[in-house]
């Protein structure tokens, strides 16, 4: 793996990121209807309510969390452990039909693993999810892979992405994180990295240290590369 210098210019004269790591579930993949729906069915088993505002609670979390959750709240008998085993056969079986890429994730997947710009994937979501999503993708495209189960404190806690940057051998501050949710802006933001929020199912407030974007359609390396001094910027403005 080759990490880019980070004064070395991009195409055009912009700068590439050192390091990219990326969340999975709503930001490159619109995978939160799939646990929504799945969320429901196992609702449906005990004749439970489990509202819209609910499972927008979840979003970002890490698994074991929200399988307390469903368990209080939908009167299951199944252990938490159990009814996150639950989810990810009903999440699985969907993405396997269909994977939903959000407009723009693979273009700029693409053209930051073209330029050499090393990526990670930094999700709660378990390995047995994230697999047939990999396999969607052309092999290699992800330096490392931090999953939520190969972590012991999940989102928002800072250590996924500590992880991460560690795996890549970066600095956590000269990597640029790209998130949907506040747990996940706020363990990339605690972990030190310059943070793009593309909010996609729930609402990210204005923060200082991070900047927000609409979509990834039309995002290129060399907006990544610049995300860092433009949040330093505007700090000391």
């Amino acid at each position: 793996m080759t990490t880019p210098d980070p004064a070395a210019p991009a195409a055009g004269g912009d700068r590439l990121p050192v390091a990219v790591l990326w969340d999975m579930d709503g930001t490159l993949v619109d995978t939160e209807p799939y646990w929504m729906d799945t969320e429901h069915e196992l609702a449906a088993r005990t004749g439970a309510t489990w509202t819209a505002e609910q499972a927008l609670e979840l979003v970002g979390t890490a698994l074991i969390h929200s399988g307390r959750i469903l368990k209080e709240a939908l009167g299951l008998p199944e252990s938490p452990e159990e009814v996150v085993c639950l989810l990810l056969d009903g999440v699985v079986a969907k993405v396997e039909a269909a994977v939903p890429w959000q407009p723009g994730a693979r273009e700029i997947l693409t053209a930051l693993k073209d330029a050499g710009v090393p990526m990670a994937l930094v999700t709660m979501s378990y390995q047995r999810f994230v697999d047939p999503i990999l396999a969607d993708l052309p092999e290699g495209t992800f330096d490392v892979v931090v999953t939520g189960d190969a972590v012991t404190r999940g989102k928002p806690d800072p250590e996924p992405y500590l992880v991460a940057a560690r795996m890549l051998g970066v600095d956590p501050a000269d990597c640029v994180a790209v998130e949907d949710s506040v747990p996940g802006c706020t363990s990339a933001q605690a972990a030190g990295c310059a943070v793009l929020a593309v909010p996609a199912h729930v609402e990210v407030p204005p923060h200082p240290d991070r900047l927000l974007r609409e979509s990834l359609v039309g995002l290129v390396p060399a907006d990544l590369g610049a995300l860092p001094d433009q949040l330093r910027d505007r700090r000391t403005a």
